[in-house]
């Protein structure tokens, strides 16, 4: 017990004396980063690139490459999100890899098609069926 509770406290202090916007960045940073394994942002990049533009190699350069820049982009999160809490919160390899995770450049993400963001429609308030199996369920709200 006694063992861990000085690195713990010089963590703590750490974390104080820093505050918190530097630890959080990085560690915020680190964690999409590491979710490059279940996005595969960087591999659909380079496949869409080698598609579009000359590359050095043929065939299935543009996935090789990708999948390698995949699994290098998720080691950095993991060693951002390891070592959030030490100091010096600046984005490290940037050089070669953007601070945030990337995606293809066809890729625009918006908001999900979810009655939390469509409008009134997609919500059930315009009429349709609760429970089309069970007669009588049908009901309408702008009937003229």
């Amino acid at each position: 017990m006694r063992k861990i509770i000085f690195p713990l406290a010089a963590v703590l202090t750490a974390l104080i004396a820093s505050g918190c916007t530097g630890p959080e960045q990085k560690l915020g940073r680190g964690l999409s980063n590491t979710m490059e394994l279940v996005r595969w942002g960087e591999m659909r990049q380079s496949v869409e690139q080698n598609s579009v533009l000359e590359s050095p190699g043929y065939g299935y350069y543009g996935a090789i490459h990708g999948f390698d820049r995949s699994l290098q982009r998720a080691g950095l999160g993991i060693y951002e999100t390891v070592t959030f809490p030490i100091p010096s919160y600046a984005p490290i390899c940037t050089k070669s890899f953007a601070p945030d995770p990337v995606g293809p450049e066809s890729y625009k993400p918006g908001l999900y098609s979810d009655a939390l963001f469509d409008t009134d429609t997609y919500t059930g308030f315009s009429g349709g069926d609760v429970a089309p199996l069970v007669p009588g369920s049908r009901f309408k709200i702008f009937d003229n």
